[in-house]
């Protein structure tokens, strides 16, 4: 959908015809349809062998919402939004978890492995928002380096990772709200007797402070932002009280045995607590909403990552040292550790702090997820509808309210025990794919990129990837071997050298780039499948039924709707501006049977790009 599209899209506002759903040409009738669904392979080939352009993301799908987003933010903002974002999840839901049944008081360990894998996620992440400042985040990023379909998968997941994350802290809310009142969780939540076990404690107090987000959401970013970072203050203030009287009652015997379950524990504890960094990803989805992106973007990631990674370390520690690992409490650690020491006035705090913490998580992510879903909306690969942007409030209102409706339906039925056993892998994975999309970005550049280094660069890319997996592999398979590690670790680190040695990149950041490329890249890539090699199988059982879901939406809507959408624009573009692409793999188009649109023939594409392992090389 080109032109017209932006116009209809402007001209229907909120309404919700079947256009604003389903607009492309392959859904007008049911013969369309049919001629769509039998031209699945084809199609999917094309979208597997085109990536978006920068200016595309940046100019063309920006426009489809109708309405800008209003560019105030500054650094300042960006780095109370990652605070806020980030503590909270982490620390008052999981850290009495893990501590206390998996890592023991090494849990500081597990927080210091996820930080470090966070922060080389955070230099990828901050390299493609400086560059590409739009809504979209990761998705966007992948669209550009590694096509439509990977993009799209990727991002499914991580809205998933968005709505149980949002419903996880939202039920762990009530809890801490029930502590401060002197109540128990179960004296504000409703015991429906009908339903199942683990889905019969209705949580009501969870659904309203959702539907107190989502109005705040909707009004303002600038808005949004003043609450949390003024709210944001008054927690550092309440984290540096439990760390100060925490420890003040430290007792370095709590620290015996330091890691009751050895190396594996910690490993296994780290892929659980990625869970608590994944805050940032929702602030670069605010690049498109930035003042200066360039000097913004990089202040206010790496800056709030820093803090908060040091705080998570010093939490942990204060609570392991205040409390015997074995004893402490899983739901509320920080408070029924200062009432195990005698400091029962002081639980109060800490479920204020807690509470405004999960607040603020509760309101980045918000922000973060629904600004994920518009840019998706945006290629249509989700209705336009959920694309439209506010003119007032320079919000994406829809899809705002549609994700926190999805949010709160889980959290008011959901147990929490449930939603923290789905938990980082969808988070892993999507950041594993944006740091090889960082390394496709630096060392591919059609028409720049030789053939030969194009497949040097593919061999490095395998090499990096397959050892990475095989490391896990035999990490989750052997408890106690080591030879497998002395043959996979080399394999990497030797792909990574002849990347660096002999493959020369074709691009250098404009503004911001991720230093030591591609030695923190392919570091990034090592770690994220390694902590998924930690995660247990029951996530990736989840994992797996949920992209086999996004799979279907994709083959019978989300592939025809942006097909028929980028086709659309190719044939705008052609027709007024001969010399300009809206995607590398778009050429001349050629009429479809199906749409009436032009289409373009993949077996021709001097542009090919050719990155993807199923392709041929030259």
């Amino acid at each position: 959908m080109g032109i017209e599209a932006s116009e209809g899209v402007r001209r229907r506002g909120c309404s919700c015809s079947k256009d604003d759903f389903l607009p492309e040409e392959s859904f007008k009738t049911w013969g369309n349809y049919g001629r769509a669904l039998a031209e699945i392979p084809a199609r999917l080939k094309d979208r597997l062998l085109t990536r978006s352009l920068d200016a595309t993301e940046m100019n063309e799908i920006k426009a489809r919402s109708a309405h800008e987003m209003k560019k105030t933010l500054t650094w300042w903002d960006l780095m109370w939004f990652g605070i806020g974002a980030v503590i909270g999840a982490g620390i008052f839901v999981l850290t009495g978890l893990q501590a206390k049944e998996v890592a023991g008081p090494a849990v500081v360990l597990s927080y210091v492995v996820s930080g470090i894998s966070a922060m080389l996620s955070v230099f990828c992440y901050t390299e493609f928002a400086v560059e590409i400042p739009v809504a979209g985040g990761s998705f966007a990023y992948l669209r550009v380096e590694l096509g439509d379909f990977m993009a799209f998968i990727a991002a499914g997941n991580i809205l998933l990772e968005y709505v149980i994350g949002g419903a996880a802290v939202a039920r762990s809310w009530t809890s801490y709200f029930a502590t401060l009142c002197n109540h128990k969780p179960e004296d504000f939540r409703i015991i429906a007797h009908s339903l199942k076990e683990d889905y019969n404690q209705l949580d009501p107090i969870a659904v309203g402070v959702i539907t107190i987000i989502c109005i705040l959401a909707v009004f303002s970013t600038k808005g949004s932002s003043r609450f949390n970072y003024i709210a944001s203050i008054f927690h550092v203030i309440v984290i540096l009280f439990i760390i100060i009287a925490g420890l003040c009652k430290a007792d370095t015997s709590n620290y015996t045995p330091f890691a009751p379950n050895g190396v594996r524990g910690i490993f296994k504890s780290s892929a659980v607590l990625f869970f608590a960094y994944i805050g940032f990803d929702a602030v670069s989805t605010m690049a498109e909403e930035t003042k200066n992106p360039g000097r913004d973007i990089p202040i206010g990631l790496v800056g709030s990552m820093s803090i908060t990674t040091l705080a998570y370390c010093l939490l942990a520690v204060t609570l392991c040292l205040m409390q015997k690992y074995t004893d402490i409490d899983k739901d509320a650690p920080f408070s029924v550790a200062f009432e195990a020491v005698g400091w029962n006035w002081a639980k109060y705090i800490v479920a204020a702090g807690a509470l405004k913490g999960m607040t603020t998580v509760l309101l980045v992510s918000a922000v973060g997820q629904a600004r994920y879903l518009t840019h998706i909306a945006r290629t249509h690969m989700m209705p336009p509808w959920l694309a439209h942007v506010n003119s007032r409030t320079g919000t994406p209102v829809n899809a705002t309210i549609v994700m926190l409706v999805a949010t709160a339906i889980i959290a008011f039925f959901t147990d929490l025990g449930i939603l923290s056993n789905l938990l980082s892998i969808s988070t892993l994975f999507i950041f594993m794919l944006v740091a090889v999309g960082l390394l496709v970005r630096r060392y591919y550049v059609s028409n720049v990129t030789t053939p030969t280094n194009r497949n040097k660069l593919i061999v490095c890319l395998v090499l990096i990837i397959g050892s990475s997996i095989a490391t896990a592999t035999y990490w989750g398979l052997s408890e106690t071997g080591w030879v497998g590690y002395v043959v996979t670790v080399p394999i990497w680190l030797l792909a990574t050298v002849a990347l660096w040695a002999f493959v020369p990149q074709a691009r250098e950041p404009k503004l911001w780039g991720v230093p030591l490329v591609p030695w923190l890249p392919s570091a990034s890539i090592a770690i994220n499948i390694f902590l998924l090699g930690s995660i247990d199988k029951a996530s990736f059982e989840r994992f797996g039924i949920w992209t086999a879901v996004l799979m279907v939406y994709y083959f019978f809507f989300g592939l025809h709707a942006s097909y028929d959408t980028a086709k659309e624009s190719a044939k705008v573009t052609h027709e007024t501006t001969q010399y300009k692409r809206v995607e590398e793999g778009a050429v001349t188009p050629s009429v479809d049977s199906s749409t009436g649109v032009k289409a373009s023939n993949a077996s021709t594409n001097p542009l090919k790009f050719s990155l993807d392992f199923s392709l041929e090389m030259e």
